[in-house]
């Protein structure tokens, strides 16, 4: 009798996205930017241009950070948002050159795709890409199976993804399930590092699934190994042992960045236009 009395007073609870805009709020740490018209050197107290630029690279502990010159001269810096694991300590420190984003739509289907600033210098590959996995996965749109791997995570991807089952996010309405079984699976969500022991069982999953079937890396792990990596017992994510189709960076990627990953992997969104 108590869940009837509180459906009464809670009324629906379920996210209407993507059906209608959602997200956590203008406070949410969704994705590290780089603001316009910020360099990547910094000259005062005397400090060289390059000491700008080792300093820059030396806030991230997993070297997300890129500061370099352009051709002609200018200091640049970037920002790789399938390294960085959303410390802030960039953000901390230099307030005037990066600054966390709200977005949760930050999937990709192109790894290069989630460095920031992003440079149009590869639209016609992009395109191609966009339209393979478009009429790859055109019969999967009504109902998909996704088979989740944990190929080497720390835990905290795998609470964002189980959270996808609750009544605030409820996938099911959207015709998405999860199973036990790779032969009954369309979607591998991997997260994780890709260790070594994993590399075979991933595999042996994927080769077990039925075509058409769509990759997904789930989190900073799983797209580029995280904090510590190469390591003796994992490689830089999972792009070196399976195809990937979708990149969901974020760590962990909230529920709404992994369940706009999904529907970008099936075919039902975009990929964002997201600023540097």
């Amino acid at each position: 009798m108590v869940w009837i009395f509180r459906g009464l007073r809670d009324g629906i609870v379920t996210t209407g996205y993507p059906r209608r805009p959602d997200g956590y709020g203008a406070g949410f740490r969704g994705a590290v930017s780089v603001l316009p018209n910020s360099s990547g050197g910094q000259n005062d107290g005397g400090h060289s241009q390059e000491d700008g630029q080792r300093e820059t690279d030396a806030l991230c502990p997993t070297g997300a950070i890129d500061a370099g010159v352009d051709p002609v001269g200018r200091s640049t810096v970037g920002v790789d948002r399938g390294r960085c694991i959303l410390c802030g300590r960039c953000v901390a420190t230099r307030p005037e050159q990066f600054a966390f984003s709200a977005s949760v739509e930050a999937a990709a289907i192109d790894r290069s795709a989630l460095v920031m600033p992003h440079v149009a210098d590869n639209d016609e590959s992009l395109a191609r890409l966009r339209t393979e996995l478009h009429r790859r996965v055109r019969s999967l749109r009504r109902s998909v199976h996704i088979r989740h791997v944990d190929a080497g995570s720390d835990g905290s991807e795998e609470w964002e993804i189980a959270a996808l089952v609750n009544p605030i996010y409820d996938v099911q309405r959207l015709g998405i399930y999860f199973t036990a079984s790779p032969r009954h699976a369309d979607i591998l969500l991997v997260s994780g590092t890709g260790t070594a022991g994993m590399s075979g069982p991933l595999q042996r999953t994927f080769e077990a699934m039925p075509a058409p079937k769509v990759v997904i890396a789930a989190g900073t792990d799983a797209i580029s190994g995280g904090l510590v990596h190469p390591t003796y017992a994992s490689g830089p994510g999972i792009g070196s042992i399976l195809p990937v189709d979708v990149w969901i960076p974020g760590s962990p990627p909230s529920p709404f960045a992994l369940l706009h990953g999904i529907l970008v992997g099936i075919g039902l969104l975009p990929e964002a236009e997201l600023a540097g």
